[in-house]
């Protein structure tokens, strides 16, 4: 499994990596692999501002739908337009080709409270 060291995990395993006042987000190496073969991603939230835990779209994998939570709170400014005609790319490359957002930050401290690398290893066994 891959934990790159430059990235920050949220315990609903989406990851983090920022830029500035810009966050990329997506779902983790991890993630992805329990959830199989991703068939769909929905993210209908471009454009709004949402809080640290609110859903910001769907993943969904041949037996199971799950919800995707900001791990941050900001304002949705891209979504991935790859996600749409090729959902697999959450599979094969889920922390470049893959990712899934990119948020203007409102609370950059909130970053204080993801985990560094080492910590989400010990956090998913």
């Amino acid at each position: 499994m891959n934990f790159p060291a430059n990235t920050k995990f949220s315990e609903e395993h989406e990851w983090v990596v920022v830029d500035g006042d810009i966050a990329t987000i997506g779902v983790t190496d991890f993630a992805q692999q329990q959830l199989g073969d991703i068939v769909f991603v929905e993210i209908e939230t471009e454009g709004e501002t949402l809080n640290k835990g609110e859903v910001f779209g769907t993943i969904e994998a041949v037996k199971t739908v799950s919800d995707l939570f900001m791990p941050i709170s900001g304002e949705i400014i891209e979504v991935n337009p790859n996600l749409e005609a090729s959902p697999e790319l959450v599979n094969k490359d889920p922390y470049a080709e893959g990712w899934m957002l990119k948020v203007k930050m409102s609370k950059k401290s909130e970053l204080d409270g993801l985990m560094d690398a080492a910590a989400y290893k010990a956090h998913i066994g």
